[in-house]
């Protein structure tokens, strides 16, 4: 454990929390697992050890201690903005799980956008002109169906949404069939839950917003409510939060970047501005303060963990 720049204390106990002794012997736990460092697979650059050791090792551990300690099936819910990394952190818990002889499943909200042709009339007139991302373009009603499903017999059965289809506007690619023992669903706007209007106006300083971006986020905020099914079916949620909102923009911005030369489709220029501007005023940004999750995780613009404790 080297170059963390977050309070051990507050660290401790979390670890403590999720079922060890000490921080001590949770790190004594971790180097005694064979192969389970090797990561250079699953993430580009060389990844820090504080996402190693402040994220993914304490959220791979609470998976464990749940499959370990309790018969009933577990979800983890993680929700950080866009850009952030959670895509590729979930995939490197997938094949880590599988070290430690169970199996760990990461789906996104984002799998559960409507089908393309039921999405042109749930975004239909919104003020950003964006072709999905916000409360209400979502199956609602199909994700609370699987996720209970897998809760009661262990079958996973889920669409898969691939962003670059449609000249980057996104579709579901095909469906996934799994029978993990413990599922992670990730997405960006996970946990939030909706407000007053009153309340809503209250926790803004925005001054530019226009009129229809002003009567649409009251319609997202009432979508907000179908969601709450969903919420009440994760055991525990870990915020994985920026310094600064702000900092959002760089991250999508970069990460569209990448899918671009990947697969040669993504959101580009007035798209793009649009896409961010969605994400930016769509949910008032207090909102993501108010997430009651169970641990919480702070990074600055570089991504580097500046904390990682308990959110109580």
């Amino acid at each position: 454990m080297k170059n963390l720049n977050f309070p051990l204390d507050k660290f401790e106990k979390l670890i403590i929390d999720i079922g060890w002794e000490s921080l001590d012997d949770w790190i004594k736990f971790w180097h005694d697992q064979k192969n389970i460092f090797i990561i250079d697979k699953f993430w580009n650059n060389k990844v820090n050890d504080d996402w190693i050791w402040g994220l993914a090792l304490p959220l791979l551990s609470q998976a464990y201690k749940f499959h370990n300690n309790f018969s009933e099936r577990k979800i983890i819910g993680i929700s950080a903005l866009p850009g952030t990394g959670k895509t590729t952190l979930g995939k490197w818990l997938e094949a880590i799980s599988l070290k430690l002889d169970f199996r760990i499943a990461v789906i996104s909200i984002d799998d559960f956008y409507l089908p393309s042709d039921e999405m042109k009339l749930a975004i239909n007139n919104n003020p950003w002109g964006v072709s999905r991302g916000f409360p209400g373009s979502h199956s609602v009603k199909l994700m609370h169906e699987k996720l209970l499903n897998w809760k009661k017999n262990g079958e996973l059965n889920v669409p898969v949404f691939d962003k670059s289809l449609r000249n980057g506007l996104g579709d579901r690619s095909h469906w996934r069939s799994d029978i993990p023992d413990l599922l992670i669903v990730e997405g960006w706007f996970l946990g939030i839950e909706p407000i007053s209007i009153e309340i809503n106006e209250k926790l803004d300083n925005l001054t530019d917003l226009s009129p229809h971006e002003s009567s649409y986020r009251c319609k997202i905020q009432n979508n907000l409510n179908e969601y709450l099914s969903i919420w009440k079916l994760i055991d525990n949620i870990w915020h994985l939060k920026p310094l600064k909102f702000e900092y959002m923009k760089m991250w999508k911005t970069n990460q569209e970047k990448e899918m671009l030369l990947q697969k040669g489709n993504s959101l580009q220029d007035e798209k793009l501005y649009n896409f961010l501007r969605m994400l930016d005023v769509s949910i008032p940004h207090k909102s993501f303060d108010l997430i009651n999750s169970y641990a919480l995780l702070l990074i600055d613009q570089e991504r580097k963990l500046v904390h990682s404790g308990l959110n109580f």
